[in-house]
């Protein structure tokens, strides 16, 4: 639950989403005209180092120490897509080792229409016992950080009282929990400390949030923060039992990054001087390079080329087993392709692929492509690119329906996407070599 190995417990058709990409298709056959010439193989491989959380951060309150007094409260803001889930922590502050949180896999965000969930989500609040101190009458007389437990119990929900027979109200009515969308795919989450006056009036701590990738809409990692019935681990028993966030916001930033699959990958063979699919300035010609940007359909595009003067081959590789090229994770490598090409002098190569989660980018050659008989490492050569067709929105915390009162549809140029860009900064993704 707490490694990127949950992530292998996906199951691979569910990492894109549905209708998206599974209809591209291998074309094997030179098509007319193409002369037979020296023989390059070229490979695709997605590189990414696959990471489950998109976005992860901690809050705290404004004094000294910075804890969250009764009746003040603290926001923060993120990102987020369909089918994602907001998970967080903070120490009810006079206890020994109990902490507030959602119940896994975290708050819901949206509903079952697609539309944003706002509004008070206290409901989905719990309290739960860390397991590691026994618990002492709570209130602030508390000493900390208290007796240990001869053996660590695992972490689980305090149903009105703890293990000791200590009372507690319900979460609910000690923390107000308020969601409201900020457009674009992006959240603020307001925590109120509302204990004030109650029998168990407590400070909350600083504390940890996340957000999990969850594509094909099928959350990554469940239990980012804890496991109930579980031993805590990776720094929770610091907030628990101390309000300390930092050793668990490492361990979640260590965990957060960019994850994406790449579609099916587009390689033509053409000679001339210009590539045939796209131009950086132009906007998008309509021949289906925004079905590639947008959904990973490389397939009217690829109809669409084979009837372009200079061009020789097209082909859409797909990985084996997945369809699409899944980055690392773990141990196990990313996708790749590979498909061997009938080139002559003067010949240029081009690819294109979607980044997977995202609205309309894609990766592909620059400027008129590559030297058809270059040998060696060309990821070089490779850009990632603006469709214009789709507004942008957080990668991999995107919403790709149109919400009432807002529009995705745009018609900008083609244009490169800087890096660092308005959301993030990536890593390497596409390695593209010549044998």
């Amino acid at each position: 639950m707490r490694t990127i190995t949950a992530i292998k417990r996906v199951s691979l058709t569910s990492l894109f989403f549905m209708g998206m990409l599974a209809v591209s298709c291998s074309d094997d056959d030179n098509m007319a005209g193409s002369q037979v010439g020296p023989k390059n193989t070229i490979s695709i491989e997605n590189v990414l180092d696959g990471k489950p959380l998109v976005q992860s951060g901690t809050f705290k309150g404004f004094g000294t120490p910075p804890v969250i007094l009764p009746g003040h409260s603290v926001s923060f803001s993120f990102n987020a897509g369909a089918g994602q889930a907001l998970s967080f922590a903070t120490m009810y502050g006079w206890s020994n080792d109990l902490f507030f949180a959602p119940e896994n896999p975290g708050i819901n965000l949206y509903n079952a229409d697609g539309t944003p969930v706002t509004g008070d989500v206290s409901a989905q609040i719990k309290l739960w016992d860390n397991g590691t101190r026994i618990n002492q009458s709570p209130g602030m007389k508390v000493t900390h950080p208290g007796v240990a437990e001869t053996t660590a119990k695992n972490v689980m929900e305090v149903k009105g009282t703890d293990a000791q027979g200590n009372a507690y109200l319900a979460a609910s009515q000690l923390m107000k929990a308020t969601l409201k969308y900020t457009g674009n795919s992006g959240f603020t989450l307001t925590i109120e400390n509302k204990s004030g006056g109650t029998p168990n009036e407590t400070p909350f701590s600083p504390g940890v949030w996340t957000v999990s990738y969850a594509p094909g809409g099928d959350i990554l990692n469940k239990m980012p923060i804890y496991t109930s019935g579980k031993p805590t681990a990776n720094g929770l028993t610091n907030i628990a039992e101390m309000g300390d966030n930092t050793v668990l916001d490492t361990y979640l930033q260590s965990m957060t990054g960019v994850f994406t699959p790449l579609s099916p990958v587009l390689v033509v063979v053409y000679s001339g001087n210009n590539n045939p699919f796209y131009k950086e300035g132009e906007k998008d010609r309509g021949e289906g390079l925004s079905d590639l940007a947008q959904m990973g359909d490389a397939d009217k595009l690829a109809t669409v080329l084979k009837t372009k003067t200079g061009v020789k081959q097209v082909y859409v590789l797909k990985a084996v087993t997945s369809t699409v090229l899944l980055p690392q994770v773990g141990t196990n490598a990313g996708g790749k392709v590979m498909q061997q090409l009938e080139v002559s002098k003067g010949d240029r190569i081009a690819i294109a692929t979607m980044y997977g989660l995202s609205n309309d980018w894609f990766f592909a050659t620059k400027g008129n492509g590559i030297d058809a008989l270059q040998k060696g490492d060309v990821s070089n050569m490779i850009a990632l690119y603006d469709n214009g067709t789709k507004k942008d929105q957080y990668p991999g915390a995107n919403i790709r329906v149109d919400l009432p009162g807002m529009s995705l549809t745009q018609s900008e140029p083609i244009k490169a996407v800087p890096n660092p860009n308005a959301f993030t900064t990536l890593p390497n993704i596409v390695k593209v070599t010549l044998h």
